[in-house]
C-alpha cells in the first residue's frame, strides 16, 4: 500500500484540485471584466459522492478517463460543474462581474488552497515519522 492509497491523502489531493479548477474559473471571470453580456462564473462546492448516489440526483454522468478521449457532445474537459454566479452589480452593457468581490473570492480560494497544503504536509510529515527506523 503506497501513500497514494491513503483516502486522507486522496481527499486533500481531490480538495486542491477543486481550488485549482476554482482559481481557473475566477480568473477567466477576471479576464472577461470588460466584456458586455458576460455572467461571471463560479464551481459548485464538491459533493460526496455517496450522498449523492443516496439523493438520487442523477448527477452521475460519463467522464474522460484520458486526455487522449474524446469529450462527449455539450460536456466541458473539466472535472469539476460551473454555475452562472453573477456577481453584486451588472452594468449597463450586461455584465456582472464586479473585480473586487472576484478578487475576494480568490482570496478565499487561496488561503483554503494554504490550509490544504498545510494539511498535506503535516499528515506527510507524521506518515515519515511513523514509517521512521526507531532510534534514529
Amino acid at each position: 500500500m503506497g501513500f497514494n492509497d491513503l483516502p486522507l491523502l486522496g481527499q486533500i489531493k481531490g480538495r486542491l484540485s477543486w481550488l485549482d479548477e476554482r482559481q481557473r474559473v475566477i480568473a477567466q471571470n477576471v479576464a472577461n471584466a470588460d466584456t458586455p453580456g458576460y455572467v461571471g462564473r463560479d464551481l459548485n462546492q464538491p459533493t460526496d459522492f455517496a450522498a449523492a448516489l443516496r439523493a438520487g440526483t442523477g448527477d452521475v454522468r460519463m467522464t474522460r478517463t484520458s486526455a487522449m478521449h474524446i469529450a462527449p457532445a455539450g460536456q466541458s474537459t473539466s472535472r469539476f460543474d460551473t454555475t452562472s454566479a453573477p456577481d453584486s452589480e451588472t452594468t449597463l452593457d450586461g455584465n456582472s462581474v464586479v473585480v473586487e468581490e472576484q478578487m475576494l473570492k480568490m482570496a478565499e480560494s487561496r488561503m483554503a488552497y494554504d490550509a490544504a497544503i498545510g494539511f498535506y504536509q503535516k499528515s506527510m510529515a507524521m506518515l515519515r515519522m511513523a514509517a521512521k527506523v526507531p532510534g534514529r
